[in-house]
């Protein structure tokens, strides 16, 4: 299974190199915990924090592929971004809908952004994938089974990716995620 170690945000940026990533998360008063670079992309870890001055963690890795710093981009196309967090998804009233934003302390589990547009967002596990905003994926959950009009392996067992890991595998596949900070705890194919 991949993994996201518990309360986890990872911001992946391809664009930018790993000393400007963790300069523009240091501006904005979220220094990183751990990093690399590796496959194209730069990495950073925090641990979660909730948004105590309006800026959440998943704006932040949208923002850092728009306008603002569009003078740090390295290389000829825009920058792209995929966060994720390995927070509970969100239970309060406005976390079932996908285009409203969550609370505080609970941001999407999943977030593409690219051009300084969040190209799809969701939360992770449970069925939560099926409301998502974007087309991004689609083909592969599908494919896998997690969304769908019929779900025969949510139907056969409720326990089904309850825990997101096969979702995790999907969109670290999808972009070529290096690893750490994903961890990788088998090798079952997924």
């Amino acid at each position: 299974m991949t993994r996201l170690a518990p309360h986890t945000y990872a911001t992946f940026l391809r664009g930018m190199s790993l000393p400007t990533l963790y300069a523009a998360f240091e501006e904005a008063g979220r220094p990183a915990r751990a990093g690399g670079h590796s496959s194209g992309w730069a990495w950073v870890t925090h641990d979660a924090y909730p948004a105590s001055d309006g800026l959440s963690a998943w704006q932040l890795a949208c923002d850092l592929t728009g306008f603002r710093y569009a003078d740090r981009v390295e290389g000829p196309g825009p920058a792209e971004s995929v966060f994720l967090a390995s927070t509970p998804a969100c239970t309060c009233a406005h976390g079932q809908n996908y285009m409203i934003p969550h609370c505080d302390e609970h941001p999407f589990q999943f977030a593409h952004s690219r051009g300084g547009f969040e190209r799809t967002v969701f939360n992770v596990g449970g069925r939560r994938e099926s409301r998502r905003s974007g087309d991004l994926l689609v083909r592969e959950l599908l494919a896998a089974g997690i969304v769908g009009r019929r779900t025969p392996a949510y139907e056969a067992d409720p326990a089904f990716n309850v825990d997101g890991a096969l979702t995790l595998r999907i969109i670290a596949r999808h972009f070529g995620l290096p690893s750490p900070p994903l961890l990788d705890t088998d090798d079952t194919p997924g």
